[in-house]
């Protein structure tokens, strides 16, 4: 039962942060700097949204406590966000979204926050640590591997992946984890509205 929820959340988490989707963002915001410094970037940004990213899992649920929220809204307005969120990985607005980012190497912003570690994926780590705070390891574990999914995408694959599916077909699969991220969407906010009515 657990190898099931490991294998669930990891993928959920994975769809969360994109990074298919991501990648055609990584490619604009990383296109005057040169091709061998562009892995090293991609690593560094990696590395620090992983940082930011552990650091919400610690310590997410005290912001959550101060603030005096409770799971179950946590839970129906993390379904909205994503449910925002794969409504625009399926019809994606025709402006770029980083067109106006400074000139030169990009350094946290935009590529670790908000592209690999932005509100819906930090989000998505308190939930699912709140969730089950006794399976912290496990949450860890969830987070490392969908982070290594991503680095290995984004700096291992980016380029092939590019070259070989072209810009359609990154586009159709965007599009696809855009329709199985809503039917994700949908199932949270259906889930903390049981709990509410149920009490």
């Amino acid at each position: 039962m657990d190898l099931t929820i490991f294998v669930s959340t990891v993928f959920t988490l994975t769809l969360v942060m994109d990074p298919l989707g991501n990648m055609p963002m990584f490619m604009t915001a990383l296109k005057g700097v040169g091709e061998e410094r562009r892995r090293a970037v991609i690593r560094r940004e990696l590395l620090i949204a992983l940082g930011i990213m552990v650091f919400f899992l610690l310590f997410g649920k005290y912001f959550v406590s101060a603030l005096s929220l409770d799971l179950t809204a946590m839970s129906v307005a993390g379904g909205i966000v994503l449910f925002l969120i794969a409504i625009q990985m399926i019809f994606p607005s025709s402006h770029a979204a980083f067109s106006d980012s400074p000139e030169g190497e990009p350094f946290i912003v935009p590529l670790a926050i908000p592209l690999i570690a932005g509100p819906s994926t930090l989000t998505t780590i308190m939930l699912f640590s709140m969730r089950d705070p006794g399976r912290l390891p496990m949450w860890f574990g969830v987070v490392g591997a969908a982070w290594g999914i991503n680095a290995v995408i984004l700096a291992g694959m980016s380029g092939w992946l590019s070259r070989t599916l072209g810009q359609r077909g990154l586009l159709a699969m965007e599009k696809l984890m855009g329709m199985i991220l809503v039917t994700i969407s949908v199932q949270m906010v259906m889930t903390g509205l049981k709990k509410f009515l149920l009490g």
